[in-house]
């Protein structure tokens, strides 16, 4: 707009191209990708979280327990990002225990100045800010008024009236809850609302009672609690701010309990969602904590997002996440991705808000400026590690970093964590000694442990990919070639775990133990040279999970112009050097043909990269790999798939896709790490490959080679013998890249790899 010539100006044009703006502004907004979403829209654990609107802008946060809590900033109240952290794991009263550190946490504005009020060991503190990304205040306690006959408790939240008074909503067990009024210094007026008689003892009407939020609409004033952590809501609202009782009508649930989906969604029995939130069209929301069912339960409460309806009568009614679309807020998400853990090159001067301390963490156990472009992590003690984490909240992704540590000891060791919530069971890969005295890499789970001999050196690259429930681990020395160490774990007993003592979810990150610093060169969350499972979207219109398989399902109920997104994929930087070339997808059809159009960061407004074409593979229980060429791709980008197709019937299943590249460094083409993918040397090739099985086979296969369009160039019989195979490759083969498979003819078995020709 700023380069935009003006040869004359009137007040009217002013005004239209104003209004034109915005309608481009809305229309750019509410793209395909921005006009729905599906729940969770901030996966992992966000327990206890509260919601609040200052101008164009929405903040959340929340309990985090043993974790360093973190503010989430959107604009739209679907894509979210980590902008700060209030509390400093170094501060002297964190605390270093399963379900310790912070309790609860609303931040507001008031009065010029950014406030988040939370709980420690159940004693209120706040801290302040100009400026929510911070830096913010160490720790003020909140003085307990003498009036109040209970303590000031936790999971508490704060309410700013329309006279700009604000107060402290308070709970402190099950018969305890108040109103507070603040003053400006944010510590307590002396008035007091004792709401005594809502959940009185023995009885306890409303079980705990906990987790109360108020807001105003429509004249009234609102209130909203949970019951207890097993779920509902209920809420009440009365036309003064009043302790008496006769005063507050009690409305009953606040979610849509009547709703027929809700016995089949996958989060059932919302419950300590945040005060209503009501936008400049009317409409309002709240965001919720929520624990997914059974096998995901580990994961722990993430963070949903429902509208709230308020009737005729003036009742709100909260929409129950079910397993569905729902219509997105009408907002402008300004270009913030998805909320998953993102990529990082550590070449800021302190580090993102999205990585958490576990427990206390003295100041100077990390540095990014020891060693610009690393990551320095110190242990805590001898005895004691350091882990920096993220939350753990999808069901697959593949982590990658590269690591430099010197160890001295088995004791010794620095790498990947993935822990479960009460920090009783872990999953490590690491680069350590072993029991010899030989550098090595372990990958380990409860009682068992898989080591390789590490022949590499101090600095390496290590690689856990999580399909589902099944974790594996590989290492490398150029990022490209793929070691994996033992075989994969099932880590189920994580992933279903959850008790009332830690609360906390499974968490993931870099770690060092022992007495030795580890240097950390980058963090990937989602590697785009990995196979990606399809059945795991983070958002999906029209799309559903197909029957599991061997632990996969594909994406099923595919039809023309529904769409899948799959976020924070890394493509390549300058400390993971690869240049892309196509996209593959493994995928069935029984349609003539249709489309996956690949495009970055949303649909319609981002950039497509491709136009993969999908044929007839004999059926939906037939899966052929499609590919498509695509331009050099480089950074952190959201993917969504975009289907297309005549028609009205299904027109495919996709099991996986993912991407392939050249590592721009060595050379070499990056290669498959899926349990049964066979080696292939020389690559780049010239007159015939060697093949190297996972296993002796000794058997005939069906050779088939592929180009890039995916036309046959060979289809033949060869017989693969024990150890290594060498196949010839056709006289006058043109240079350029092909994809090669082996079908076993006694277990069909097939392996596939791309070899390049030059």
């Amino acid at each position: 707009m700023k380069n935009f010539k003006f040869q004359f100006v009137t007040q009217i044009f002013v005004i239209c191209f104003f209004l034109f703006a915005i309608e481009i502004n809305e229309a750019k907004a509410q793209s395909p990708s921005f006009k729905t979403y599906f729940n969770p829209v901030i996966p992992g654990d966000h327990p206890d979280c509260t919601l609040t609107k200052v101008g164009n802008d929405f903040y959340t946060t929340g309990s985090s327990f043993n974790v360093t809590p973190v503010i989430y900033h959107s604009t739209d109240l679907v894509h979210w990002e980590a902008i700060a952290q209030p509390v400093s794991a170094s501060w002297s009263n964190f605390g270093d225990t399963p379900g310790g550190g912070c309790w609860g946490g609303h931040i507001v504005f008031y009065n010029g100045k950014w406030w988040d009020f939370f709980s420690r060991a159940n004693t209120m503190y706040f801290v302040k800010a100009d400026d929510p990304k911070g830096p913010w205040s160490t720790p003020t306690l909140v003085n307990k008024p003498a009036s109040l006959p209970y303590g000031l408790g936790y999971d508490n939240s704060i309410f700013i009236d329309d006279n700009n008074k604000w107060y402290l909503v308070v709970k402190n067990g099950q018969p305890n809850g108040g109103i507070v009024e603040l003053g400006s210094t944010g510590q307590p007026t002396g008035v007091v609302y004792d709401l005594k008689w809502l959940n009185p003892s023995p009885s306890y009407p409303y079980s705990w009672a906990e987790g109360p939020v108020m807001w105003k609409y429509g004249g009234y004033y609102y209130y909203s609690f949970a019951r207890d952590l097993a779920g509902g809501q209920k809420v009440m609202r009365s036309k003064t701010l009043t302790a008496e009782q006769t005063a507050w009508e009690m409305l009953g649930d606040f979610f849509n309990e009547s709703d027929p989906l809700k016995y089949t969604s996958l989060f059932t029995s919302p419950n300590h969602a945040s005060p209503a939130v009501m936008l400049d069209d009317s409409t309002s929301w709240v965001i919720h904590p929520l624990y997914a069912k059974g096998e995901w339960k580990g994961q722990g409460r993430q963070g949903l997002l429902n509208q709230v309806r308020y009737n005729a009568n003036g009742r709100p009614v909260a929409d129950y996440p079910v397993n569905k679309s729902f219509t997105a807020p009408k907002l402008p998400s300004n270009g913030i991705s998805w909320m998953v853990p993102k990529s990082d090159d550590f070449s800021a001067s302190k580090l993102h808000p999205e990585w958490s301390s576990l427990g206390y963490t003295a100041a100077g156990k990390s540095s990014l400026t020891e060693r610009p472009g690393w990551l320095r992590l110190s242990p805590k003690t001898a005895s004691k590690g350091n882990t920096v984490i993220k939350y753990d909240g999808e069901h697959n992704y593949s982590l990658i970093t590269r690591v430099d540590f010197k160890p001295k000891s088995k004791d010794d060791q620095a790498g990947f964590r993935l822990l479960r919530g009460d920090e009783t069971k872990f999953v490590k890969l690491v680069s350590t000694l072993n029991a010899e005295g030989k550098k090595a890499v372990v990958f380990s789970f409860e009682n068992v442990i898989h080591e390789a001999e590490n022949t590499i050196g101090d600095t390496l690259w290590l690689k856990m990919v999580r399909v589902n429930h099944s974790i594996t681990g590989y290492f490398s020395a150029n990022g490209t070639d793929w070691i994996q160490v033992g075989q994969a774990f099932d880590i189920s007993v994580i992933d279903s775990y959850s008790d009332f003592s830690s609360f906390t979810g499974t968490l993931q990150g870099l770690y060092v133990q022992g007495t030795v610093n580890a240097f950390f060169d980058l963090y990937i969350y989602r590697d785009a040279y990995t196979p990606i499972l399809a059945e795991c979207p983070a958002n999906q219109f029209g799309t559903a999970r197909g029957s599991v398989s061997q632990g996969v399902a594909p994406l099923v109920q595919i039809n023309n112009n529904d769409w899948a997104l799959y976020a924070g994929i890394e493509f390549g930087n300058d400390d993971y050097p690869m240049k892309s070339l196509t996209f593959e997808a493994t995928a069935s059809s029984a349609v003539s043909s249709a489309t996956i159009e690949v495009w970055l960061d949303s649909l319609e407004t981002g950039t497509k990269i491709a136009d993969c074409a999908i044929s007839a593979t004999g059926g939906l229980s037939t899966y052929k790999t499609f590919t498509a060429e695509i331009p050099e791709i480089n950074g952190n980008h959201d993917v969504y798939l975009w289907f297309k197709g005549a028609g009205t019937a299904n027109l495919m299943q996709l099991k996986s896709f993912r991407f392939t590249g050249r590592n721009l460094t060595t050379g070499v083409f990056e290669s498959r790490i899926k349990t049964g993918e066979f080696e292939v040397y020389p690559n780049p090739v010239q007159n015939f490959v060697n093949i190297r099985f996972p296993s002796v086979i000794n058997d005939n296969c069906i050779v088939e080679l592929a180009d890039i369009s995916g036309s046959f160039v060979i289809q033949t019989n060869h017989f693969v013998q024990a150890d290594k195979t060498t196949f010839t490759l056709p006289e006058n083969l043109p240079d350029g890249l092909y994809f090669m498979s082996f079908t076993s003819e006694k277990s069909k078995q097939r392996w596939t790899a791309k070899v390049v020709k030059q």
